[in-house]
């Protein structure tokens, strides 16, 4: 799938800041009460969550999401690799219990 793609599907998703929009990569923060509607966009796009903390990743793709913050308990990844290209999401919740950030990142 296309970067530009996986974009198009997050339109109508309100962004409460926009950090980063450029092929490849995605930054922005979102507010639980828009969660729902995100996390239900990133099932459709990269089916279930890949793990629900880096306790349960593969070695290779700890290392390949390091350089971006990697995974801790309470984050999320979804992840797809094509064979082509590696894209994944991940939902880093703050500490206020109110915003989330997003990164998409394609490797």
């Amino acid at each position: 799938m296309e970067f530009r793609e996986i974009r198009e599907k997050l339109e109508g998703i309100v962004f409460d800041t926009l950090r980063l929009d450029e092929d490849g990569h995605f930054e922005a923060v979102v507010i639980k009460d828009e969660l729902a509607n995100l996390t239900d966009r990133l099932e459709k796009i990269f089916g279930p969550p890949a793990c629900l903390s880096k306790s349960s990743l593969l070695p290779q793709v700890q290392e390949l999401i390091k350089d971006f913050g990697g995974i801790w308990p309470g984050q999320t990844l979804y992840f797809c690799n094509d064979g082509n290209d590696t894209i994944f999401a991940m939902l880093w919740p703050w500490q206020d219990g109110y915003r989330i950030t997003l990164k998409i990142i394609r490797k």
